[in-house]
């Protein structure tokens, strides 16, 4: 018991999981146990929470200082605008989400951000904004009060609020955050919610400045001309200066020492309130928009650039750090090929498909264990993994062991199952054949992964594996 308590604790400082055993009960039971059931609940309750006050304070009449009002939203612009909206948000969550693709994170975590970035950073951004407003106003009509908390107070504000989500899950579930496409997916997918909701309430108001104002010209052509500056030539906004926060949040994330671990999240902040500053002076003091965009998007051309760069770097890691398990004989060497090379993965997956969805979930089971461990040997040469690791990779190993006899794990092997006759006609199981990355002297229906006189076992060294030869 305390060898099990003391590798608990060692997994915990090292920020890896903590296998439990399986408990027999029902899956609903399961589900409700989970812990993190109840915070995607209550982040979903908050996040509706905020939409509704962010409605309500939206659809109520502002007073003027001459005794008027300004009117508020109405439900109809607000429908109409979000429909507009929505082109641009669908375009950005694409965009990032098929960026994380060596290790996705859960769905669970792209709702976060997304949910985050949309109602709960929006809502803070007008209370904080609009404080902030006020106390910078001078007594009187002043019109750079506005322009002066554009430029000074938002960025800062907003560019916070947005990356508080990326904060929270790296400290919930630091291990799952291991590459700079997951943090930047993170924040851009926050970012891209952030700049839905506000461009819904600069359509609304649009919409209804347009229609009871005389003299304000075309409506429709009004509403046209914001949506096309926001929504197309400057689209590359939010998502542009919070990118910049989670390239510095990452390099934080991974180093070793604490130094950088402090100043590199800090650096990158404040380079994205910077970005943010300049961007928001320029529309101030009347820059033209083509200009702008022109300056915004070739910014932005050299960060997808580097991205890209990021996304073959990934690829050249994985296989490195796979190709060190099999070094150590840990792995075959037919895994590096089967599981670093994502048109083999995608063929995996489709073919599992045919298989039926025991299959399915088995391959993509497998091949998050197979990144996991190329990830968990890259933390370890990095230095931000102790002995622990050790640990996390002899689980990892005998999860992918137990996978494998049910998993698709090479397309050359296992090809597409045609439709033969329907289920009730025939009720044996079509289950894949073992698939031909599986160790050397592996026999999974001989013994249970991790048992006692199961292939390669040792109880005292944790470094081990299938015999070679």
């Amino acid at each position: 018991m305390t060898s099990e308590l003391e590798a608990a604790r060692s997994l915990r400082a090292s920020g890896l999981p903590v296998t439990k055993e399986a408990r027999p009960g029902h899956w609903a039971v399961k589900i409700l146990r989970s812990p993190w059931l109840w915070v995607f609940l209550g982040a979903t309750a908050l996040f509706a929470a905020c939409l509704g006050w962010m409605y309500v304070t939206s659809v109520a009449p502002t007073p003027t200082e001459g005794g008027g009002e300004v009117p508020g939203l109405n439900l109809s612009a607000i429908r109409r605008s979000a429909l507009l909206a929505l082109p641009t948000l669908a375009v950005w969550v694409a965009a990032f989400v098929a960026l994380d693709r060596f290790r996705p994170m859960r769905l669970g975590f792209w709702y976060l951000a997304l949910g985050w970035g949309a109602a709960v950073s929006t809502a803070l951004s007008m209370v904080i904004n609009t404080w902030a407003s006020r106390q910078m106003a001078i007594v009187g009509a002043d019109p750079s009060s506005g322009a002066r908390a554009a430029v000074f107070v938002a960025p800062f504000v907003e560019e916070a609020t947005k990356a508080t989500i990326v904060f929270f899950i790296a400290v919930a579930v630091r291990y799952r955050i291991v590459s700079t496409l997951q943090a930047v997916t993170l924040a851009g997918l926050s970012a891209a919610g952030f700049a839905f909701t506000e461009n819904i309430l600069y359509y609304s108001r649009v919409i209804v400045y347009s229609s009871m104002t005389i003299g304000t010209g075309d409506p429709e052509q009004a509403l046209n001309t914001i949506v096309f500056l926001r929504g197309v030539k400057t689209a590359f906004g939010h998502p542009l200066f919070t990118t910049l926060m989670a390239l510095g949040f990452i390099v934080g994330l991974r180093a070793q020492s604490k130094i950088v671990r402090i100043i590199a999240p800090l650096v990158g902040y404040l380079a994205a309130a910077l970005g943010h500053m300049v961007f928001n002076f320029f529309a101030s003091v009347g820059l033209d928009d083509t200009v702008m965009a022109i300056i915004g998007w070739a910014i932005a051309l050299s960060l997808i650039i580097y991205l890209i760069r990021r996304i073959l770097a990934e690829g050249r890691r994985q296989r490195d750090r796979l190709g060190d398990y099999v070094d150590m004989g840990w792995l075959p060497p037919n895994v590096v090929v089967l599981f670093t090379r994502q048109r083999t993965r995608w063929a995996c997956f489709f073919i599992s498909l045919t298989y039926g969805w025991r299959a399915m979930f088995a391959t993509l089971r497998i091949q998050r264990t197979m990144s996991e461990l190329a990830y968990l040997r890259d933390a370890e040469l990095h230095g931000t993994v102790d002995a622990a690791g050790a640990l996390r990779a002899r689980t990892l190993l005998d999860e992918a062991r137990a996978l494998a006899p049910v998993a698709v794990t090479d397309p050359a092997v296992q090809k597409l199952q045609l439709p033969k006759l329907p289920a009730w006609l025939r009720r044996r199981r079509r289950t894949p054949a073992a698939g031909t990355w599986a160790p050397p002297g592996y026999a999974p229906a001989s013994f249970l992964p991790g048992q006692v006189g199961s292939p390669g076992y040792s109880p005292v060294d944790p470094r081990w594996g299938p015999p070679k030869g």
